[in-house]
């Protein structure tokens, strides 16, 4: 039983009552990513939270990543796992495992769970209604060999077309998206989730981004959450060494949306239960947002 006093409870409510009308009719874009997407709980509670924003008359849009699936069923079938730059080296045979576990696996997962707690989902890949053009990545040298490293099947976007998703949204229907796209001849390449559900947000006009990961957000050097961060500081930031290694290119990403439109680009812990709802619908929310202008 919840240890709230009902006043308590009262408060909660009339706290979220704003922000519920604040983002009705709006779209709201999740890179739903990391442990959130294995433990079981936390799962639910995302499929959950994922329903009531739906219920609310909130647009959500679901891109999902699925990294650790993927490297299961490659040990599973005897394929060693290579990478370079923090990017999985995609050859043919890896690209048939990547698009059959994240179409096949992971997205209809995702999709039934929503089903199961009431809400309407639709499972996507970027080749479904020519949504997400893409061209393959070039590659860039390591530290150790000037010459160009293949990535294979890896790819970036080039174009997107979101008619498919504004139909769902009519329909009031969730689109969970794989991030996989088709390049020249329909030829199927493995994007980085965090880079469609940014190129998504921005096609979309998303009012917000939610980018779910393991920690917290960008962090201090005294370890303290950096609750707002404007998009001026952010190279500055990258200067002095407060942001650092795989958080680079997130931040980065989150000045592009916010450059491109998106009201404002949150890096969260998904690890936290229902942390979608308390980063949209509280006033100290759980994670780090980038915007144009620094909350007061």
């Amino acid at each position: 039983m919840s240890k709230l006093t009902r006043e308590e409870r009262a408060q909660v409510l009339e706290e979220a009552l704003p922000y519920f009308q604040r983002y009705r009719k709006r779209t709201i874009v999740l890179k739903y990513g990391g442990h959130a997407m294995v433990d079981r709980n936390l799962k639910e509670a995302f499929a959950r939270d994922l329903v009531l924003l739906e219920q609310a008359r909130i647009n959500p849009v679901v891109v999902h990543g699925g990294g650790p699936q993927i490297g299961k069923m490659l040990k599973n079938l005897g394929i060693e796992s290579q990478f370079h730059g923090g990017m999985r080296i995609t050859d043919e045979q890896t690209m048939d495992v990547v698009e059959m576990v994240l179409a096949g696996q992971v997205n209809k997962e995702i999709v039934a769970r929503i089903g199961r707690h009431g809400g309407r989902a639709v499972g996507l890949t970027g080749r479904d209604a020519g949504l997400l053009k893409a061209r393959k990545m070039e590659a860039q040298p390591s530290d150790h060999s000037p010459e160009l490293i293949d990535l294979g099947r890896v790819g970036t976007v080039d174009s997107v077309d979101v008619t498919i998703l504004e139909t769902l949204k009519k329909s009031e229907i969730i689109p969970v998206v794989a991030p996989v796209g088709y390049g020249p001849g329909g030829t199927a390449l493995n994007i980085n989730a965090d880079l469609v559900a940014q190129q998504l947000a921005i096609e979309l006009s998303a009012e917000r981004l939610l980018l779910m990961t393991d920690v917290d957000g960008v962090q201090d050097k005294n370890g303290e959450l950096i609750r707002h961060i404007d998009v001026s500081q952010i190279e500055g930031l990258i200067a002095d060494g407060t942001i650092s290694g795989g958080m680079i290119p997130k931040v980065r990403g989150a000045v592009e949306a916010v450059h491109g439109g998106v009201g404002k680009v949150t890096i969260m812990n998904g690890t936290v239960p229902h942390a979608i709802l308390l980063e949209l619908f509280t006033d100290e929310g759980v994670g780090t947002e980038i915007s144009k202008e620094q909350s007061a």
